[in-house]
């Protein structure tokens, strides 16, 4: 009995001794591969920090160059250095702008307008959105009853039509404008079109002054 005993539990634990022993491997496998991975990352942690990064941050194949114009308020605040002014473009007997960014592929425009001695812009239709931030004197529109001042923001959504005016006491008024699409001039009493501004024309008035005041390819 004792025999038959010893052989029955013998017979019963060999296939348990086999689970066991395949499980112990796996664990084993599996150990080994953790580490394997674990070092394999540590590794490659090592040689990304070794190497160099800045041509991950840097501007994709193709893309555009980066514009930087220093001393844009030198135009106006005597603690910064001079602006040569002839890259004032004039547009009128009281206006004129400095262009900081012409993008004839999105079709907008970036520039500093400006008033000396007060003036009127002719009543105009924006089709797209205008970004405005004023930098010196007031300035406002005929059609609405705010004024912006040094440091005041404007949004002018798409649709809108008005007349940009600065008063005759206001010495100087300068103002960046981010304008998306063209600035169509209107008959304020008709509203027929009368002209119309976008990036090419204004590019092209740049370049036409810039050769001819002697600053040569500055647009």
């Amino acid at each position: 009995y004792t025999l038959m005993t010893m052989k029955s539990l013998s017979l019963q634990l060999t296939p348990l001794s086999m689970i066991a022993s395949l499980f112990l491997t796996i664990l084993a496998l599996q150990s080994s591969f953790v580490v394997e991975c674990l070092s394999t990352i540590a590794s490659s942690s090592r040689r990304s920090s070794a190497r160099p990064t800045t041509h991950l941050l840097g501007a994709p194949k193709g893309a555009q160059q980066d514009i930087v114009i220093p001393s844009i308020f030198g135009d106006f605040d005597t603690n910064q250095s001079e602006v040569d002014p002839r890259v004032w473009v004039p547009q009128t007997e009281c206006l004129d702008f400095r262009p900081l960014c012409f993008c004839i592929s999105q079709g907008y425009y970036v520039n500093l307008l400006r008033f000396k001695g007060g003036g009127v812009l002719g009543t105009h239709f924006h089709p797209s959105p205008v970004h405005a931030l004023t930098l010196k004197g007031i300035w406002g529109y005929k059609e609405h009853d705010w004024y912006a001042a040094p440091g005041t923001y404007v949004f002018e959504p798409p649709g809108e039509t008005h007349t940009l005016v600065v008063d005759d006491d206001c010495d100087e008024m300068i103002a960046m404008f981010h304008v998306t699409g063209a600035l169509i001039y209107k008959d304020p009493i008709t509203g027929d079109v009368t002209g119309y501004d976008d990036a090419f024309t204004k590019l092209e008035k740049a370049r036409a002054w810039y050769k001819e005041c002697g600053l040569g390819d500055y647009a």
